[in-house]
């Protein structure tokens, strides 16, 4: 398999005092492709800056920077339902000018290596049904469907489908 990661701009773990610039491309990210996304720009775009910093400063999120432009993000998180060993690869978003150039594979290859050192068992995520390009490189990624499907709460027609990734 080709390591698409190679050449791909760097990614770093959001440090809190950036909650600024994870603002931006967490506004981006929702306008660019509002379907999907569990949240909308309108919701989010009234979040105060105190709920902001809550955010940089919570669950492990990275960013992949092109020179000082942010071109991608990844968040894990783990919801209270979930088991103790296990958490969502939530917010995972390319820049379209970026895309094809391996953030994609950095960005995930960060958090699955962050899951892996902390010691979760099962990494999840959902998935429009409609979005194949998506899907298909989860599964190039090592993820695989569970069964279960859904709908996005402020959008029931976008359906989605929950993939999951066994660390071993």
């Amino acid at each position: 398999m080709t390591d698409r990661s190679v050449g791909a701009p760097p990614v770093c773990r959001l440090e809190p005092p950036l909650w600024r610039v994870y603002r931006g491309v967490r506004l981006a990210m929702l306008l660019d492709e509002p379907q999907a996304f569990g949240s909308t720009f309108a919701r989010e775009v009234q979040l105060s800056d105190d709920e902001w910093r809550a955010r940089a400063a919570g669950a492990p999120t990275w960013l992949a920077h092109d020179a000082e432009l942010p071109v991608g993000a990844v968040t894990l998180f783990r919801y209270p339902e979930q088991a103790a060993d296990e958490a969502c690869l939530v917010a995972m978003w390319v820049a379209a000018h970026a895309r094809g150039r391996g953030v994609a594979d950095a960005l995930v290859g960060a958090l699955l290596e962050h899951a892996r050192s902390v010691g979760l068992r099962r990494v999840t995520l959902d998935v429009a049904h409609a979005n194949g390009r998506a899907i298909g490189f989860y599964e190039r990624m090592g993820f695989t469907p569970t069964g279960r499907e859904g709908a996005l709460a402020h959008d029931p027609a976008v359906t989605e489908l929950e993939l999951e990734h066994v660390l071993a």
